[in-house]
């Protein structure tokens, strides 16, 4: 496959004609799509409808209900619309032999109504009805038209989301003009799962599902819908089958061997022993190391399972070998913490790593970088600034990525041309799904931590409303008392007119005036970082035994001897995200608990992820049911331009259409490596039909 050659094809240029070029679509309107659906004509061809609206019904007048939608032949009887200068609403008072209706109008001009309406005539109006003072009402009828024009009325209407600025006619109208240019494309899937699905081809599932007949027709299990979403977690698949294909074709220079005697020796100096878990993986990523091919892997760990030791050792390996080695973290508190605890570890050791942090005078900054450059620096732990283009290795052996969800497939590969080529492993504490690591990782080999370390207990998770708050600040001035640390979370660090929640900074004073033996301590985003900094490094070492924090410390605070966390309006958190906070506290054997406090009544949703905390600690479990509750761009607690967005897709729904399309790429790929069949032409298009060519032709390219 080291000749294949990535464009977009002509046949799709229609596809990607920009919107702004369609009929009823200006500046402003192509402006508000762009942020909404999109800037292509195939973006709106995937911004699928979510209802519809029957206008079939015609029932007596007599018999209407509150806001049914209805389609009436009625007479005009009489005609009240006003000046222009007149504030009052127009007034036609209708009927037919089954009852009297009004339709009213606001703002509206009397020559169109005039236009419209006649005393005498019959017309077909659609609209919803109201009723007002016991009177049946029309407001601003959707459909007036004559009754030879009735066929104009559409007996079925889809309805699309909306955002400020769109309206549903504009939408519909354009959508159909869209679904137009789209061209005859030839297939893609094989005739025999086409045919044991009972799918159309893709054009006939688009029109489809943008003229639903009933609401059946809108079920993302429907047969259109369906197809539609396999169609685009095949090109995922086929993109990424293709980058793990191409980068396991790519060798190294030299295969990273590095000092077997030496890691034994840095293993056994440990004051504990490593779990099973942690040597499974550390053999996993040994094989790759050693291997000429280049390791991209991802390290998945829950909380406390031990993810930093495992790649220290593997980042040993690669300085062991002669080569230069950096772990990468996403804020300054965590690249120190790493530099501190690593620094402990090989304090025996005849390797010192060096820190790279924003916060260091340019002059310092710039003896690193020269350094690094020349070779003279083996080992550097820092912020992403390490992986800009101005940071420049001599031979970059290993780049360790924590806590990183924000590289996409093309930052994967970009990274690992550091240095000339290097591996990679890329570290998350957020347990990722199955189908989402499918999708988003699928070009890394993957390896799970599920085991914690030896003497680690359960956290005890309970809920409480947030209404007994003085019996929870007792509770907890007790355990202070008794030489407990505790983290109290607040979501916001000011008040919100629309977020009923205390404000971090609020509930900094309040605990401070109650519990000032504890000197609690506040940490939020908006602080300088310097005076977070210091706020934490005094909760790290004891000074503090309370800190008060926004979802700042959600990651990479490492406080072993902190046993309690208190997070405060719970249920508007995601599932993911109040385990990874959870998480900051049960790092030791210190019997450990989590509270959280709650505002009734509680959604459904809510209510669900409540039960789960109090249910279960394990994280897997956990980022499994936060996908079915929330969606794939929430899963990892916020949206991350790493994780895809499908559009058509919905991976709660869809996960066995996803294993069958990886098999599916697996198979067209094995077949046809170079994708020059029929089938393999068609495929090509697939992937930059959905736009998930783009790395692709970054790595063939390059």
């Amino acid at each position: 496959m080291t000749n294949l050659n990535f464009h977009r094809p002509e046949i799709l240029f229609p596809c990607f004609a920009q919107l702004i070029n369609l009929p009823g679509i200006g500046p402003q309107t192509a402006n508000i799509m762009s942020k909404r659906i999109g800037n292509f004509t195939i973006d709106l061809a995937f911004y699928l409808p979510i209802s519809l609206i029957n206008r079939t019904a015609s029932p007596d007048i007599n018999k209407t209900i509150d806001g049914q939608i209805v389609t009436l032949i009625v007479t005009i009887l009489s005609m009240d619309i006003p000046g222009a200068k007149q504030a009052r609403p127009a007034r036609i008072i209708a009927e037919n032999e089954t009852g009297h209706i009004e339709i009213i109008y606001f703002r509206a001009r009397a020559d169109h109504l005039k236009s419209l309406y006649k005393i005498g005539e019959s017309v077909v109006v659609s609209g919803r009805i109201d009723f007002f003072n016991k009177q049946k009402q029309i407001t601003h009828p959707d459909y007036v038209v004559s009754i030879a024009n009735r066929h104009t009325i559409p007996a079925i209407e889809p309805i699309y989301p909306l955002s400020a600025g769109l309206r549903q006619g504009l939408l519909r109208k354009t959508t159909q003009t869209v679904l137009n240019k789209i061209p005859e494309l030839s297939e893609w899937i094989d005739n025999s799962l086409l045919k044991e699905q009972n799918w159309p081809n893709f054009k006939q599932a688009l029109y489809k599902s943008h003229n639903p007949e009933n609401e059946a027709d809108l079920d993302a299990n429907s047969t259109h819908r369906k197809r539609l979403a396999f169609d685009e977690l095949l090109a995922n698949q086929l993109a990424l089958t293709l980058i793990r294909e191409q980068q396991s074709n790519t060798a190294l220079i030299d295969p990273v061997i590095g000092d077997d005697s030496f890691i034994e020796r840095f293993i056994s100096s440990l004051p504990f022993t490593m779990t099973s878990a942690q040597c499974t993986v550390l053999d996993e990523i040994t094989i790759n190391q050693k291997s000429p091919k280049r390791m991209l892997r991802l390290l998945q760990g829950d909380v406390g399972s031990g993810k930093t030791l495992v790649a220290l050792v593997a980042l040993l390996r690669a300085i062991t070998a002669g080569k230069q080695a950096a772990l990468l973290a996403p804020t300054e508190l965590l690249s120190k913490q790493h530099y501190q605890t690593i620094s402990l570890l090989l304090s025996e050791f005849d390797i010192a790593p060096v820190l790279l942090i924003g916060s260091l005078s340019s002059k310092r900054k710039q003896e690193i970088h020269s350094d690094l450059k020349s070779g003279k620096i083996s080992f550097v732990i820092g912020t992403h600034a390490l992986i800009t283009e101005n940071a420049e290795f001599k031979d970059l052996g290993l780049a360790v990525v924590d806590e990183q969800h924000r590289f996409g497939v093309k930052q994967r590969l970009e990274l690992g041309e550091k240095g000339g080529g290097c591996d990679v492993l890329i570290m998350t504490a957020t347990p990722i799904p199955r189908t989402l690591a499918m999708t988003a990782y699928g070009d890394l080999s993957v390896s799970k931590l599920d085991e914690k370390p030896a003497g680690r207990k359960e956290i005890r998770t309970a809920t409480f409303q947030i209404n007994r708050l003085n019996e929870v600040v007792d509770r907890l001035s007790t355990a202070i008392k008794n030489g407990n640390r505790a983290y109290w979370i607040c979501p916001l660090i000011e008040e919100s007119d629309k977020l009923d929640i205390a404000a971090a900074e609020d509930r900094h004073k309040i605990l401070q005036n109650l519990l000032p033996y504890a000197n609690p301590v506040l940490a939020h985003g908006k602080m300088k970082p310097d005076e977070r900094d210091k706020a934490m490094q005094a909760f790290q070492t004891g000074q503090s035994q309370l800190l008060i924090a926004t979802t700042v410390v959600e990651v990479g605070v490492d406080v072993p001897e902190a046993s309690i966390i208190i997070i405060e309006h719970a249920e508007r958190f995601g599932l993911a995200q109040l385990h990874q906070l959870r998480g900051r506290v049960g790092r030791s054997d210190i019997q450990s608990s989590c509270l959280l406090l709650y505002q009734s009544p509680l959604s459904e949703t809510a209510k669900a992820r409540l039960d789960i905390m109090r249910k279960t600690n394990d994280g897997f479990l956990i980022a499994e049911e936060d996908l079915r509750l929330r969606g794939p761009g929430e899963v990892l607690g916020q949206k991350q331009s790493g994780v895809p967005e499908f559009k058509l897709a919905n991976l709660g729904l869809h996960s066995d259409l996803l294993s069958t399309a990886r098999r599916q790429a697996q198979i067209i790929l094995s077949k046809d490596p170079d994708l020059t069949s029929e089938q393999g032409r068609a495929c090509r298009i697939l992937m930059g039909l959905f736009e998930q060519d783009t790395a692709v032709r970054f790595l063939y390219s390059g």
